[in-house]
């Protein structure tokens, strides 16, 4: 038997400012932009499930996501879709099979949202 647990709890996204990153994801997932930045280069983003850290200390143009390495949720692709378009964020494909679009955050890290 092993004994790594079958679960993911934390996503580390590389980001070049901190402060900005904090501001641009709270913005999308529309949080509060509150929390502690940690030892001047993390923040925890409060989410359900697998947490989100973004990390300014781990940050160069190559290590960042160049395919999704995970997706956010939505119950309706068509409206997340129309929100993202609304925030200004660039949205790399249209959405495909009426299930799932591909983002870019400000840093560059692509990402994407799916119907679940």
């Amino acid at each position: 038997m092993s004994p790594i647990l079958k679960q993911i709890s934390t996503v580390f996204i590389p980001v070049r400012d901190i402060g900005k990153a904090r501001e641009w994801y709270c913005d999308i997932l529309g949080l509060p932009v509150d929390g502690e930045i940690l030892f001047g280069h993390l923040y925890i983003i409060p989410m359900n499930g697998t947490r989100i850290v973004l990390d300014s200390k781990i940050y160069s143009e190559d290590r960042t996501f160049k395919t999704p390495a995970f997706h956010f949720d939505t119950l309706n692709i068509v409206e997340a879709y129309t929100y993202m378009q609304s925030k200004n964020v660039n949205i790399t494909t249209p959405i495909e099979h009426d299930q799932w679009f591909n983002f870019l955050d400000p840093d560059g890290n692509w990402l994407m949202i799916c119907q679940c």
